[in-house]
């Protein structure tokens, strides 16, 4: 028997993976970026076999990975978590820089950046490869509160893509103050808001009920993957 449940205790960061293959420039978001040896320093992070990141890691043999800040917008998340680099240019709406390897990470509400290059691949399953590589450059970037998971679900009401390698099948802790409801008047004090069950995203601006045409401004849902929630 697995209680999904019991994997919301395991505390992780939230992190940006970037690589370079060609000319293309692959990015995604993960928590599952570990140290796992000190001397010499070495981090392992598990991908997606369909990510375009991990197609430009296996190709390139190395990848960066910058440490987010509590304060990172949802935008920056939604863009790099529920996009694919195979048609969006994730670095165009944000500040970037180049390791000493070319290879780009991403430096706005970065907390810390590390460049790495991979010493084994290791295949975990049918969905999901995990490399392990030597840290080549490490740099802080700002001072702050390091973005936990924990606090991208209970504060940010973030969601996990179907494709992630912590996703456990949409069973995640309730966002606080947000409540699912079905169709009639809001409790008293309460208004009506829409929340996207693909990114988490908040929808306040329409309690009569989203317009034809909406997109959520995150991941580019329809308005069909929104719920109805009480705030």
């Amino acid at each position: 028997m697995i209680d999904r449940k019991a994997f919301r205790s395991l505390s992780s960061g939230l992190y940006l993976i970037t690589a370079k293959a060609g000319d293309m420039r692959c990015g995604c978001v993960v928590n599952t970026l570990v140290q796992v040896a000190s001397e010499p320093a070495t981090l392992s992070v598990s991908l997606n076999k369909e990510n375009a990141t991990t197609a430009a890691i296996l190709e390139s043999g190395r990848f960066a990975a910058t440490v987010l800040a509590e304060d990172t917008p949802m935008e920056l998340i939604g863009t790099f978590g529920f996009h694919t680099s195979a048609d969006t240019d994730k670095f165009a709406a944000c500040a970037s820089a180049v390791d000493g390897a070319e290879v780009p990470y991403v430096t706005e509400y970065g907390l810390a950046r590390f460049s790495v290059s991979v010493t084994e691949t290791i295949d975990v399953g049918s969905r999901h490869y995990l490399f392990v590589g030597v840290v080549e450059e490490a740099e802080v970037l700002s001072a702050g509160d390091p973005l936990t998971y924990a606090y991208y679900h209970a504060v940010k009401g973030g969601k996990t893509p179907p494709k992630a390698a912590t996703y456990n099948n949409g069973d995640e802790a309730a966002v606080p103050g947000v409540t699912e409801t079905a169709a009639g008047a809001p409790e008293a004090g309460k208004k009506i808001a829409w929340r996207c069950t693909i990114c988490g995203y908040i929808e306040e601006s329409y309690p009569d009920g989203l317009p034809e045409g909406y997109m959520c401004p995150i991941c580019g849902a329809p308005r069909e993957m929104f719920e109805r929630v009480e705030l």
